[in-house]
C-alpha cells in the first residue's frame, strides 16, 4: 500500500508465468477448500441463477476472477482449464505489463494514457474469453488497452473497480469518453472504494468522507446511466475510508446514498441488480 503522501508508488516488475501459475492455482485450491468446508454457506457460482439462489438461501456467492492473466500462457492453453474450474471473470493485466498488454501504473496526477494497449496475444485472449463467455475486466488496462478491448470484444464493456478521472485525476480512473462508451455498450463500472482513487488530492488518507464517493457515483450515473453503475469496492488490500472500513460498513454507504437523494430502486440497482444484469448478459450471450 502507498503511504499517505506517496502518490506514485513503485511497482514490482513483470511476473513470470511459472510463479503466476503456482499462485493462481494455489489460490484456486484455497477457494475450493473454503467452499467444500463451508457446509454450503459459501458457493462458487457459475451463473446468475447460482448467485440468486445463494442470495435466497443466505449463502455467500463467490465468482472466480483473475486479475492479471500471467498464469495463462501465450498459447492460451490454460484458459479452458481455468474455465472448467469455474473461471468466469478475467482482467488481462494488473498494473504492470505482461504478454497480453500493459497495465496502467499508479500515478497522480496522470491520465490513463500511460502506455501501449493490447498485444496481438491480448486481442486473441479477449476473443477467446468472448467465445467462452468469460467477462473481460478493463479496470487495470491503459486507456489504449481499454479502446482495444472495445474494438474487438462483442460483450458488454466492464471496468469492475474504477472511478471518474474528472473528479480524481488518477491514472487508474476512467475518462468521460470511456464512461460514455460503457453506457453505450450496456456495460458496467464499479465504484472503487480505495481513497487514493477517490480524493481530488489523490492522497491515501482513511479520513475520507463518503461524500466524495457520492460525487463519483453522480458523475458516473450521469455519463453511463442508471443501469451501468455499481459497487467495485477493491477491499482486497486497498486503503478504505474509515467510515466504511470493511464489508460490514457497506450499510453506511447505502445510508449515505439514501440521504443524498437516491431512491430505493436506484440503490438496489447500484448495490446488486446492475451487476446481475451485466453478468447474465455476458455469460449467456
Amino acid at each position: 500500500l502507498p503511504d499517505d503522501d506517496d502518490l506514485n508508488p513503485p511497482l514490482d516488475g513483470a511476473l513470470s508465468h511459472a510463479r503466476a501459475t503456482r499462485s493462481t492455482f494455489g489460490m484456486l485450491q484455497i477457494l475450493d477448500e473454503i467452499v467444500a468446508g463451508s457446509k454450503d454457506s459459501v458457493r462458487k457460482c457459475l451463473s446468475v441463477s447460482d448467485i440468486c439462489k445463494a442470495f435466497s438461501e443466505d449463502a455467500q456467492a463467490m465468482v472466480f476472477h483473475i486479475e492479471g492473466a500471467e498464469a495463462i500462457g501465450p498459447d492460451l492453453q490454460e484458459l479452458e482449464d481455468l474455465y472448467a474450474k469455474g473461471l468466469r471473470s478475467l482482467g488481462p493485466v494488473w498494473s504492470r505489463p505482461n504478454v497480453f498488454g500493459e497495465g496502467v501504473p499508479f500515478r497522480f496526477p496522470s491520465s490513463g494514457d500511460t502506455g501501449n494497449g493490447l498485444t496481438e496475444r491480448g486481442v486473441a485472449l479477449v476473443k477467446a474469453c468472448n467465445a467462452l463467455r468469460i467477462m473481460v475486466d478493463c479496470a487495470h488496462l491503459t486507456e489504449k488497452g481499454f479502446w482495444d478491448v472495445a474494438r474487438v470484444s462483442n460483450a458488454p464493456m466492464v471496468a469492475s473497480h474504477s472511478n471518474a478521472h474528472f473528479i480524481c485525476a488518477s491514472s487508474r480512473n476512467l475518462s468521460d469518453d470511456q464512461l460514455r462508451l460503457i453506457g453505450e455498450r450496456r456495460g458496467m463500472v464499479g465504484l472503487n472504494f480505495a481513497v487514493g482513487f477517490l480524493r481530488e488530492d489523490g492522497h491515501w488518507s482513511t479520513q475520507t468522507e463518503l461524500d466524495v464517493m457520492l460525487r463519483h457515483l453522480d458523475h458516473m450515473l450521469n455519463l453511463c446511466g442508471e443501469d451501468c453503475v455499481g459497487l467495485g469496492s477493491d477491499f482486497d488490500g486497498a486503503r478504505i475510508s474509515r467510515y466504511i472500513g470493511d464489508v460490514s460498513g457497506l450499510p453506511n454507504l447505502v445510508t449515505a446514498m439514501r440521504k443524498h437523494g437516491y431512491g430505493e430502486e436506484l440503490i438496489a440497482k447500484i448495490s446488486s441488480e446492475n451487476w446481475l444484469r451485466v453478468l447474465g448478459e455476458t455469460w449467456s450471450v
